[in-house]
């Protein structure tokens, strides 16, 4: 059976987030073909602001893109807000009003791409504080075993390209085993949180500090470090991540949900 990948990378510059990279090899032509935009569904943040994003992936040089978050009301629907970027992802956040909203992105090169509509309430959901489905690391030790592995497995193809071992960062870790401990408390597979958050939120919010580029692959029923490390070397864009030499610090996150099915996170940087 087919196991989803995600992939996500970006380049971090004044608080600018870069388009993802494509395969290092890929021709032009082809990297042309690949590109693609995508937008998330419009989301309630934790501070009761809807928001949305939108970026452009695997694409050869830069473009304008446009993301815009309409309202569902009878007859045309109004766009809410709008915004556009050369920088390759681009988020936007506006009070929340209740009502039925998606959300559409498009670049002058004719890539167009529109989000499910969400019914947005305006009110917080009530949660209860969920618990690791995955004990953490002994104390004064990063990562637990299996996500060591990946961490191995990892720069074992990374040596193989010529690039230098990442270091496994305490502060990545936690981003990296956040998400993938949410995913599968909440069965969902995506980059962005279910409140919201981009995997660059999520760093932040880990305490890390600094970096000038940053990069996230996400993954789901591996079972095994092995066997996802390998999912994502055959996959360009999980590939380019862990081959780009650039980085050198890393957070493996690795969480079960209750059917013992694995959600795995990599976040990269560096600095």
């Amino acid at each position: 059976m087919r196991r989803p990948l995600g992939a996500f990378a970006g380049l971090v510059s004044l608080a600018a987030i870069c388009t993802p990279l494509g395969a290092a090899q890929a021709a032009t032509a082809s990297e042309a073909a690949a590109c693609r935009v995508s937008v998330a569904k419009p989301r309630l943040s934790t501070t009761l602001k809807i928001q949305s994003f939108a970026t452009r992936r695997g694409c050869f040089g830069p473009a304008l893109m446009r993301i815009r978050i309409k309202r569902a009301v009878p007859g045309r629907d109004p766009v809410v807000k709008s915004g556009a970027t050369r920088k390759g992802r681009i988020t936007l956040a506006l009070r929340c009003r209740p009502g039925t909203y998606y959300a559409t992105a498009t670049d002058y090169r004719g890539h167009s791409v529109k989000s499910r509509a969400v019914k947005l309430s305006c009110t917080p959901a009530s949660t209860p504080t969920p618990t690791p489905t995955t004990p953490p690391p002994a104390s004064g030790t990063v990562g637990t075993p299996e996500e060591n592995e990946v961490l191995r497995l990892t720069n074992v193809a990374r040596a193989q390209g010529g690039c230098r071992p990442l270091k496994h960062d305490p502060q990545l870790r936690t981003a990296a085993f956040g998400h993938s401990d949410d995913m599968a408390k909440q069965n969902y597979f995506d980059h962005a949180s279910k409140d919201g958050r981009s995997f660059m939120d999520r760093i932040k919010a880990s305490g890390f500090t600094g970096g000038t580029a940053f990069a996230e692959n996400i993954a789901f029923g591996q079972p095994s470090p092995a066997s996802v490390v390998q999912g994502w070397m055959n996959s360009p864009g999980h590939r380019a991540n862990i081959m780009n030499c650039a980085y050198n610090l890393i957070g493996v996150g690795a969480a079960r949900n209750p059917q013992g099915r694995i959600y795995w996170s990599q976040d990269f940087a560096a600095r």
